[in-house]
Formats: C-alpha cells, structure tokens, sequence
C-alpha cells in the first residue's frame, strides 16, 4: 500500500499537567486534598456523620471569598471545603469562622457555612471531645481568644489553624520518633517512584494509549522530572482554551461539558460535551441517547452559497466564487472553481487559496462553540479528492485530509462525536454543484456508471481502514457512506447492490460487534424511507439517513409562523415507523428555510422559485425574497416563527444534524444572505434554541418510537449474521445499470492497483532529552485486508468519468481482456473482540 505524505501536527513541549485525584460526584469538576484531619475514618463520599438531622451537601450555599476569587484560574470554580460539621445548632445557622474571613472582610460579612471543613473544629469543653479543648480554636467569640487580646472585628493570620496539622503536645516522644521514621521512609520511597514513573512509565503510556477510558496524565519535562508550572490539560465552562496559533479565547459551556487536550496524550477520550451526552470513552447509546448535530458544510467541499465570502486571517478575504463569476467557464461548482483558481496567477490567485479557506472558515473555536451550543455531533462532508485525484481531475488533492484530521482532534478535544459524510463521489452520484461537478450524474448509471462505482468503492473501503482504528472509531462513530445518490435514476435494485458490497468493504475494516469502527448511514436515494423497511436484517450497526426540506417543494406566501406544526405533520410519523421498521434513522440534514430564498441556494445563476426565476421549468412569481432574507429587520414574531419552526423540527426528527453549522458572508453585500440555513446566526440573534432539549414535547400525539434498538441493530447478539438468502440477493456487480444497459458492455475497473493509505497525523513532544512521536496508526486497520485497488485494465477503452449519456467505447477492449468480473457475493466479515 501506497502512504502518501503525511501532514504534521506538531506540538510544542507542554509543561507538565497535574495528577488530579477523583472526586466523588457531587464535586466532579472540583480537585482537591482533603484536609488532614487525623480523626476522619477513610470516605468514598459525602460526609454523613450523625448525630447530622439532615444529609450534609450543597444545601448551604457556599460562601464567596475573594481571598480566594483573586488567585482562582480563569474557568475554575470557588474552593469549597466540606469537612465533617457537627449540627449541633438545630437552628442551622451559619457559624463564625477565621477561615471564612481574610484582610478585606472580616467573619461577620464571611462567616462560614454549617457544613464546611472548619465548622465545630473548636469544641464546646463542656461537651464530647473537651479532652482535645487544647488543639483547634477557629471561633472568633472564643473566650480564651479574647482573653489573649484578640477582637472578633480584626483581621487573622491563621496561627491557631495551622495547630490542626501538626502533631498534638499530648503526644509522647515516642509517637515523634515513629511519625518522623514514617514520614522519611515516605520520602525516600517518593524519589525513588516518582523519577521511575515520569521517565519510564508515563512515556511509555503515551505510546500505548487507546480510545479506552483513562485518566488525565502528566507529560515529561526535559528534565524528566514533574515541572513546577502545571499545564492547564481539561476545563470546563469560563475556562481560557489557546489554540495552536497562539490566540486565546473563552469557552463557555453552560451544560457542564469539559474539554480535554494533553498533547502527551493525544488520544484520550476524557473529554465530554454536556452533562447528558456521555464522554468519549463510553459508547454513545444508539436509540436512547438523542443525536443533536450539526453540518460543517461548505468546509472540505465547497458549495457556492456555504462560503461566498470567507475569512481570513486579516479578516478581509476575497470571495470564493464571487471572485470568479466572470471566469470563463463561471465557476459554479469546485470543478470549475478549481479550474478558475489554477488560472489566477496574480497575486493571491491560485489553487492554495482554497487551503486558506479550510484553515480559516472553520477553526477549533466552532467544535469549542458547538458544544457550548448543547450539540453532541458535527457531521462533515468530505469529498473523494481528500484521498486522490486522476489525470484530468483539477481538485486540490490530499490537502482537505489534513483539516479532516484536524476536526478529529478538535472533536475529540471538545467530546464531540463525527458523522463523516462521503459526498462527492468519481463521476459525481447526483449530478448537483456539492457533488463536485455540475451536470450528470454517472455513478450507477450511464456508460461510466460501474467504473465509477468500482473506484467509489475502493475509496469507501480506505476511508473505512482509517476510521476503524483504535486511535479514532471513538470519535468518528457513524460513516455515511454516500451523500444524496439520485435513486430514482439509478435504481434502487443497483443502489442496494452498491450498498451491500460498501457494508462488506467497511465491516472487513473494521469486524463486527460494538465497538468495531463506525455505524454505516446510508441515504435513502429519495426513495422515501418505507422503501427501506426491513432492508438487510441482522446487518451490524446500519443507519437510515433521510434530508426532509420542504423549501424546494411548491413556494408559498404565507407567514413564518403559519409552519409551526409542519414538521410535526410531515415527518414525525415517518421518523418513528422507520425507527421500527428499519432501525436507527436520522436526518442528516435539514434547515429552517420554507422558501428557497437566499443567494445561490439553488446554485450559481439558477435564480429561486419563490420570485419566478429558476431555470430549469417554468415557475410562478410567489413574491419577492427580501423579507426571508433581510434578517437584520427581523422582528420578534419572526424570529420566534423560525425558532417554533426549528423546535418542531427537532422533536418531530429526533436524531438530527442541522443544515449547516455557519454561513458566510456575501463580498458584495458583507453579510449573510442565507440567514434561515446557518444555526450559528440564529444563536447569535435570537431564532435558534439556546438548549436543544427544550424542543422536546413540541410535537403533540407524534407516537414517538419507543427505545431501544433491536440488539443486532446496535452490535450485540445476531449482529453481523445475514441470512445468505438476502446476501445472494445483492450480489455485486449488477448485470445492468440505468442509461447503459449490461455492464459486461461497459468499461470497467481491475483489481491490479496500489491502494492508497491515508496518512495519520503526527504528535510530537518532549521527554527527558529527546522529542517522542506519539503512536497514531498507520491508517490501516485490517492487516489481512490485502486486496489492490480497481485501476484501468491497459487494453480496454474509457470515457471521461463525468461523460454523462453517451454510447461506450466500441470495440470496448482487446480480445484477451474482461471488463467485469463475474457477480461475487463478498465472504463474512471477520468478528473482533
């Protein structure tokens, strides 16, 4: 196999993160030492000592301290100290304490709650525990302070406090002697494990780390001994996060989430996006826990309305395709961008440029900001030329592979999970601009249709190797394995068959049974998700995908707010029946647009339904587009029209991923012209739900499927076990395909090839004196997957793969050669543990 050049992501020597301890799960954010009091029995938990009336807790709330405010980290949370308090005060009432005060409040603007560690620490000498009345005192109304001339009003040192962490006069010598023996033995034992463990184990844990749970660990100085400075590697909502080019900024996650990011441990799943969506290194529950997700579209496969106007790094960046309307050919897909781009050799023309627009239209703060948003997914298409490009084929190569790679970590950092989206397939699967090319469509169909098919599969199978890795099947949990194929031309019997041979390539990658690689999505080839029922029964982990918009659909005139039910009415009931017909169905796309107002949402000159000028047809005028889109005049009863909209959106699809994450700006008119497609504007002015979960409930009497999956559907028992009935009904190739008739009269493909291998990034960093590279797969899964990639066989004819109808090459290849193997059903998958 063929490794192409591998991206570098290189990472600065940290210093090292701290050994944080658990904490019970009252306090899970919060780490800290218990205070050493040698009275306490060992705890797992809260304390609960009797002769307590209630269960001690959070009940107080606790106290804010700006002794402690002013030295507390960006993000951290104020120090609370819960210690085994007496109740001996029925009244609860807080209790005067020198540790609550300091040289700027006195005990009387900070006293101490009933239940924090210094409560009851001086005991009544006339109660139990009088025989310990010569250790601790912290009450500042204390007798025999005021007799030493104390005031309850000044300020206090904490001499007294310190008596409870030493050893007691009443001890003997002895006990000194013993306790001093101990405490050097201790010692000892320390410098000689610590060194140990930094400079042999930790590095060495590095190299061996896995998607599996593990806990935040320190990386090694060039010393090799801990650092003194502490590197910040986890943080929650406030925290300061800095991103690889130096900048900072603030994350905020209202929901509890936490990032994680050591760069000694680049693969640790600790990470977790709120509260209610289970970290990384658990298993997302498929048909319990709820996808809410969200599209990167327009990032790593450009579409004219995505990114007409992207930033850059001085914030004024030329447009995209505006740039090149006048270009001959105008470009209107990447083909033709490409093609535009390649020409342009003025200054800051060129191909590179789109290299730019992918390290600059999305970055880590958007995954940081989508989790903050309450989204637990990003789905992000991904096109064929990540992997390579043949001869003719203008596409920036390899490149886009580099930031997918990047959105891995990013995901990871952030406890986002991935949906990768295969969606640009050789010949293009739809003949649509995202697809890559405008015009035909010429896989599974017409004189190209199988050659194209052929190699879609080679890169569906390298794709599947990648993401099946240990290292990453964490965080890319569901392949979806083509985007939009136009059933309806194609065929849904030559679209099962394609569809077959893609689960055999992914599952022999991967294994079967949870936990081996991803969940497989396939779209339903708008052939409506009943045509699907019952497909493939016992195949291990699929998933239905459908794309509900209503925009494209007849225009009409009527208010925003006239839609509030129609989700509920026009997709609940199909969601719900395909959840128990077929298994895990989502949306993998749909927006809150009613209309198909907006610039070049139908494509680069197309014009709209809704205003009479779309070309291809006829259509009537509706009305004029500048309400939809002028979202800087939006009222309120707008505004809440789209929200009720996209609430009812959300509960009616239950497993969704908006369309799309962020638009951007137009050149001409420096704004975003197609508001009701970009989630991140409506968080920012007021028509997007701030918390997902408050959709739940909009939909009244949907029958909301009930959970859960069928144990096969989520990789347990029977997962995998495919009658061989339905499998012979899928054999592969088809004998024909649409528009071309017997596929033994097509040019074809030969397995004689080098399969290309997709490179993993590079983690580097320093311990003791030399730089380590941590271990990131070599992009392979399956060693026993030996099989060479489908190439042109040297004595057979070709036509361009975007060739569109036209007659196949006559005579099509020598006498010696075939074109098409004969049908094959692919063996079982092998089985992983």
């Amino acid at each position: 196999m063929d490794n192409q050049e591998q991206p570098e992501i290189t990472v600065s020597p940290p210093p090292d993160p701290v050994m944080y301890s658990s904490n019970t799960a009252h306090s899970q954010d919060i780490p800290y030492d218990p205070l050493p009091l040698t009275q306490d029995p060992s705890r797992n938990s809260i304390y609960h000592d009797p002769p307590s009336p209630h269960a001690s807790g959070f009940e107080t709330p606790p106290v804010e301290m700006s002794y402690f405010s002013d030295n507390i980290p960006a993000g951290a949370a104020q120090p609370r100290f819960l210690g085994a308090a007496l109740y001996d005060d029925p009244s609860h009432n807080f209790r005067d304490s020198f540790a609550s005060q300091n040289t700027q409040n006195t005990f009387r603007t900070a006293p101490s709650a009933a239940n924090s560690s210094v409560y009851a620490l001086n005991p009544d000498p006339s109660g139990p525990g009088a025989e310990h009345s010569g250790a601790y005192h912290d009450d500042p109304h204390d007798p025999e302070y005021i007799r030493q001339g104390g005031s309850p009003d000044a300020p206090r040192y904490l001499a007294e406090k310190r008596s409870a962490y030493t050893v007691s006069r009443l001890k003997s010598k002895r006990g000194l002697i013993i306790a001093g023996s101990i405490l050097a033995a201790v010692i000892v034992l320390a410098a000689i494990v610590v060194p140990i463990y930094f400079v042999v184990i930790k590095p060495k844990s590095s190299f061996n780390s896995s998607a599996s749970p593990s806990s935040p660990t320190s990386s090694s100085t060039s010393s090799g001994q801990p650092s003194s400075s502490v590197a910040v590697v986890t943080g929650g909502d406030g925290s300061t996060i800095t991103m690889e080019d130096g900048t900072n900024f603030t994350y905020s996650n209202p929901f509890g989430g936490t990032w994680y990011w050591d760069p000694s441990d680049p693969f640790n799943n600790n990470a977790q996006a709120q509260s209610w969506t289970l970290p990384l290194n658990q298993t997302f529950r498929f048909g319990i826990d709820k996808i809410y997700g969200v599209n990167l579209g327009g990032w790593l496969t450009t579409e004219p309305f995505m990114q007409v106007y992207s930033c850059c790094w001085e914030l004024i960046a030329p447009a995209l395709y505006e740039k090149y309307l006048t270009a001959s050919p105008q470009a209107i897909d990447e083909w033709t961008l490409s093609e535009a781009m390649a020409a342009d050799t003025s200054a800051g023309g060129g191909l590179q440029q789109l290299e730019t627009h992918y390290q600059t239209f999305i970055t880590e703060q958007d995954f940081a900001e989508i989790a903050g948003a309450g989204l637990n997914f990003v789905r992000i298409p991904l096109p064929y030329w990540a992997i390579e490009v043949r001869s003719g084929e203008p596409f920036l190569p390899k490149t886009s592979w580099t930031y997918f790679l990047k959105a891995i970590q990013w995901a990871r950092k952030y406890g986002l999970r991935i949906n990768l989206d295969f969606h640009a397939l050789p010949g293009s699967q739809n003949g649509w601009n995202h697809s890559g090319k405008f015009g035909t469509v010429n896989v599974l169909y017409g004189p190209m249709g199988i050659a194209n098919a052929q190699r879609s599969l080679d890169y569906i199978r390298i794709i599947a190797e990648f993401i099946s890795q240990p290292e990453y099947k964490d965080v890319v949990v569901i392949f979806g394995i083509t985007n939009e194929p136009q059933g309806t031309s194609i065929g849904q019997d030559a679209l099962s068959r394609f569809y077959m041979q893609a689960y055999d390539y992914v599952r022999e990658a991967s294994g079967t049974g949870e936990g081996n690689g991803p969940f497989i999505s396939y779209h339903d080839g708008f052939l409506g998700l009943p045509q699907w029922a019952d497909w493939l029964p016992n195949a291990d982990r699929i998933a239905l995908d459908d794309h509900p918009y209503i925009c494209f659909d007849s225009q009409s005139a009527a208010p925003m707010s006239s839609y509030a039910q129609t989700p509920c009415s026009d997709w609940g009931s199909m969601m719900n029946t395909s959840m128990g017909a077929f298994g895990l169905t989502a949306a993998g796309e749909f927006s809150n647009a009613v209309t198909d107002c907006g610039l070049y949402v139908n494509g680069v000159g197309l014009g709209t339904r809704y205003e009479g000028t779309y070309t291809p047809g006829t259509w009537p005028v509706v009305g004029n587009c500048t309400p939809w889109t002028d979202w800087q005049n939006w009222d309120s009863t707008m505004k809440s029209g789209i929200e009720q909209f996209a609430l009812a959106s959300m509960d009616a699809l239950q497993n969704w991923f908006f369309w799309t994450w962020k638009i951007g700006n137009s050149s001409v008119s420096g704004v975003v012209e197609s508001p009701q497609w970009s989630y991140q504007l409506g968080l920012q002015n007021g028509w997007m739900p701030k918390d997902p979960r408050v959709a739940s409930g909009t939909c009244a009497n949907q029958g909301i499927w009930s959970p859960p999956l069928q144990a096969w559907q989520t990789g347990g028992a029977g997962a995998g076990q495919i009658a061989a009935t339905v499998t012979a009904s899928y054999t592969w190739p088809p004998a024909k395909i649409s528009n071309a008739g017997a596929v033994t009269l097509l040019p074809s493909y030969t397995p004689t090839g080098t399969v290309a291998t997709l490179p993993p990034p590079t983690f580097t960093y320093s311990s003791g004196s030399s730089v380590k590279t941590a271990n990131a797969g070599d992009g392979w899964q399956n060693p026993s997957d030996t099989a060479s990639g489908m190439v042109a066989i040297a004595t057979c004819s070709y036509l361009n793969p975007w060739v569109g109808t036209a007659s196949p090459p006559s005579p099509l290849c020598g006498a010696a050669a075939r074109a098409v193997p004969e049908p094959l059903i692919t063996p079982s998958p092998r089985r992983q543990s």
